[in-house]
């Protein structure tokens, strides 16, 4: 729900240190949280080729969308009547959590370009990971939010804890997939060394310069690309830095996108709360956070669609993040079209899975277009699009909100002191808010389609270069 506004002059002296305590501790976490995001997101990079930095950047993501589920989980095994437990499971499991994943993080090595993996057994590692993923979510989402007993929180306490080991298993198992591409080299060359020069002698000699004329033709038609205009991405992966990465048209392009898409995403999940109270669905508010939360997992996991995809589907990843983005302006208009309790279900189920989706492919979409080494510093530049939506849009929705509203009287039952807010209740108080939502998340889609239509060349010619570099190796 929205928090009213505050004045510490106003408050009594415990109540002032109070929420001077509370504003401390919200600016040390928001900042923890981007360290912790920018650290994962330039592992992944280090640490993982290219064809696999999209996938391991959405496991990372997608689990991070788990945190809260395990955090209530450890609190009703703890103590579920106490809010303080909270306060202590940040204190404690951050620390412990990167306790434990440091020493793994110094054995992993970058990714050296003699060192490659087999990418049959890379996939499989990746989609065995997948297929966890998904079972952790729903165990979340099934066990998560049951009233249980103490002794039954510890139960699924221990199967949570359980499904959150065993990915560890998988890259043991595939630990024997990276080989030493020289060894390789070797041993083919020493085989080369007992082979006949031609494996059928009977052949005719044409059949050989036949080859090479085709392969030639290949060449040529990998060497002739074609001129993009001045000002697109004439290809991907190209360092940018701050200056240059302000100048690109590409780039705000995607920051409309992100800005208009993504951020009201989550602008409606903090308005949540008050959206439910004032249609009349405050028993439902628990079920609806449960919707959000476990559609924007699963909407992080399927961002990784385009690798899995890309031999049947030929799509650019910007194209990927622009079919994302219809299910949000869908999804306000039909809110503010029917605002009842399955409307607004269906509508938190498509906002959570678009955004989540968004918030998982932007950073594989930043690292392609602009750059992997630039990413900690690229990523964090488009993401300031989330503090000034959050303010822009919040603001948007209590302007709307008190205007609808009525004053109403109301005493704290711990202080006895009567305060007066105000209290907006019916179709009326977010009809509005759906409607200029909906409006900016289609200006989203709009920057998005642009985005694609620019960079669609670049991804092509990628790919281009990459079969043709292929194809060099096979002939050589």
């Amino acid at each position: 729900m929205r928090i009213k506004r505050i004045f510490l002059i106003n408050l009594p002296n415990s109540d002032s240190y109070v929420a001077l305590q509370v504003f401390l501790v919200c600016l040390v976490a928001g900042c923890s949280i981007c360290w912790f995001n920018t650290v994962c997101f330039v592992l992944c990079i280090r640490c993982f080729v290219a064809s696999n930095r999209p996938l391991a950047l959405s496991l990372s993501i997608s689990f991070n969308g788990l945190s809260a589920a395990f955090y209530t989980l450890f609190a009703n095994a703890f103590s579920p009547s106490s809010p303080s437990v909270y306060l202590l499971l940040n204190a404690i499991l951050p620390l412990a959590a990167s306790i434990l994943a440091l020493p793994a993080i110094l054995l992993c090595h970058t990714h050296d370009s003699h060192l490659k993996s087999v990418p049959k057994y890379d996939r499989r590692a990746f989609l065995g990971l997948y297929i966890l993923a998904f079972i952790t979510g729903i165990y979340l989402v099934v066990f998560g939010s049951l009233n249980t007993t103490r002794s039954a929180a510890w139960v699924i306490l221990t199967g949570a804890m359980v499904l959150l080991a065993l990915p560890l298993i998988i890259p043991a198992c595939s630990s024997y997939s990276y080989v030493d591409i020289h060894s390789i080299d070797s041993a083919s060359h020493h085989d080369d060394l007992h082979k006949p020069l031609l494996v059928g002698n009977n052949l005719p000699n044409e059949s050989n310069a036949v080859m090479e004329i085709a392969m030639e033709q290949q060449y040529k038609g990998c060497s002739g690309g074609t001129i993009l205009d001045k000002g697109h991405l004439v290809v991907l992966g190209e360092e940018h830095s701050a200056k240059r990465l302000i100048g690109c048209v590409d780039f705000w392009l995607y920051y409309t996108a992100y800005f208009c898409g993504a951020t009201v995403g989550l602008v409606y999940s903090n308005n949540l709360g008050q959206i439910a109270q004032s249609l009349h669905q405050q028993s439902q508010l628990t079920m609806l956070l449960a919707v959000y939360s476990s559609f924007s997992f699963f909407g992080r996991l399927l961002s990784a669609l385009p690798d899995f995809l890309h031999r049947k589907v030929s799509l650019a990843r910007t194209g990927w993040l622009a079919a994302a983005l219809v299910p949000l302006p869908m999804a306000f208009f039909l809110m503010r079209k029917q605002q009842d309790g399955s409307t607004l279900a269906v509508g938190t189920a498509l906002i959570g899975l678009s955004s989540g989706f968004i918030f998982t492919a932007a950073v594989s979409v930043t690292s392609e277009l602009f750059g992997p080494n630039s990413i900690g510093v690229n990523h964090n530049i488009l993401i300031t699009n989330i503090p000034l939506g959050s303010l822009l849009y919040g603001q948007i929705a209590a302007l709307v909100y008190d205007a609808n509203g009525e004053r109403m009287r109301v005493m704290d039952n711990h202080t006895g002191m009567i305060d007066t807010m105000i209290v907006c209740m019916g179709v009326k108080c977010y009809s509005t808010t759906f409607f200029m939502w909906g409006c900016i998340t289609l200006l989203g889609l709009a920057s998005s389609i642009i985005l694609f239509i620019r960079t669609k060349p670049a991804y092509a010619n990628t790919a281009s270069r990459s079969s043709c570099k292929h194809l060099h190796q096979v002939s050589s």
